[in-house]
């Protein structure tokens, strides 16, 4: 299910994030956005491999360890091995349908 919510993404140059069971949008034009709901679509099978609360663990401990590794926050974001699987797969509409569980162990 897809949600608009204005006020919760104010973070700038983001314009989605998945909270299973939700995508949640900052506004109405990002529903339309096939890219960007795949994208988010990839973090909800993630988040449902990894049951939720190891998801969100690992994704933050990930986080501060590229951080810490790359020493700027937008580069180790884009080097989490869950946005990397996202953002090399969300223009492929088919891609969830052929997943491999797991997949983002590739992108560690």
């Amino acid at each position: 299910m897809i949600v608009v919510v204005n006020k919760f993404l104010l973070v700038k140059g983001f314009n989605g994030i998945s909270l299973w069971p939700f995508v949640i949008v900052k506004d109405e034009s990002c529903k339309s956005d096939v890219i960007l709901v795949n994208h988010e679509k990839i973090h909800l099978m993630q988040q449902a491999e990894l049951l939720l609360l190891l998801f969100y663990l690992w994704y933050v401990l990930e986080f501060f360890v590229r951080w810490i590794q790359f020493k700027n926050r937008r580069v180790a974001y884009k080097n989490i091995s869950f946005e990397k699987e996202a953002y090399a797969n969300d223009i492929n509409q088919n891609y969830l349908k052929s997943r491999p569980r797991w997949n983002f162990l590739r992108y560690l």
